[in-house]
């Protein structure tokens, strides 16, 4: 077993100092941006990415081929099955996590700010079970079931509702997930109501567990630093932002956010 050393006291003290910095600045702020990736999930358990990471890293599938090509659009339309194989596998793995203390914080936030969005990734569906409402999961969502032949949808809880593969109940064409695969386009909606948000403003912008390596994920960021507005990056690793954000916060995201959280009520004298 691996033993995780604790931080030596002065990288726990830089950390504390950035914690009430965020927390000075929320308590000026009204718009928050959280930009959330597999990172805030690793820690309810769910491995991180390549290929959704960790259950396949640097291994091929039984078919020999990579799984970014078993999950491709492609491999969808021409062998379904070999798609909704894996994707059986993924989501196996993955029931019996939820979301976790840094998707509640962001719930909270939501609640108590005006106005608070969520940009994110993950294709868990965790932020909108632990409260928020105003989320854009630009990658959709596992749990949402659709039929690309007729429309017919239908939210499930986990897999062990359908069929593997699915079939519409209506026209009997194999069903897919309302998630974006690889190769595929991102959502026209979504872009738009992301760019809607974007151009609106936000008084904080927040990345948090993802390596910001897709544009789209980045771009919100950069736009806040040509604005001078606050951005701040939670994240125990360096990625592709970490050079430039006003805050990095080498920490997990529940521990981080639980944090801000407690400095942010404390400063403003409530619960």
């Amino acid at each position: 077993m691996k033993t995780v050393l604790p931080l030596p006291k002065a990288n726990q003290a830089q950390n504390q100092a950035k914690i009430s910095e965020i927390a000075r600045l929320l308590k000026g702020c009204r718009n928050i941006l959280f930009i959330t990736g597999s990172g805030i999930s690793a820690e309810s358990g769910l491995p991180t990415y390549r290929g959704i990471g960790g259950l396949y890293d640097d291994k091929t599938t039984e078919e020999g081929i990579p799984i970014e090509m078993a999950l491709a659009g492609e491999m969808l339309s021409t062998r379904p099955e070999i798609t909704w194989k894996y994707l059986s596998q993924i989501e196996k793995n993955c029931r019996s996590a939820t979301f976790n203390r840094a998707h509640e914080v962001i719930a909270q936030m939501e609640r108590d700010f005006e106005r608070v969005w969520v940009l994110t990734q993950n294709i868990d569906g965790f932020h909108r079970q632990a409260g928020s409402k105003n989320v854009i999961d630009i990658h959709g969502n596992l749990h949402n079931i659709l039929c690309p032949a007729c429309g017919w949808r239908k939210t499930i809880k986990d897999f062990t509702e359908i069929d593997i593969p699915p079939h519409c109940p209506k026209c009997n064409t194999i069903a897919r997930p309302d998630v974006v695969f690889f190769g595929e386009m991102l959502p026209e909606d979504k872009l738009a109501l992301l760019m809607r948000e974007l151009d609106r403003g936000f008084d904080i912008y927040f990345s948090i567990g993802t390596t910001s390596v897709f544009p789209y994920i980045r771009h919100p960021m950069a736009v806040a630093e040509h604005l001078r507005r606050p951005t701040v990056e939670i994240n125990p690793g360096e990625t592709e932002i970490s050079g430039w954000v006003e805050i990095k916060l080498p920490m997990g995201a529940a521990e981080a956010l639980d944090g801000v959280w407690r400095e942010y009520t404390s400063l403003r004298g409530g619960p």
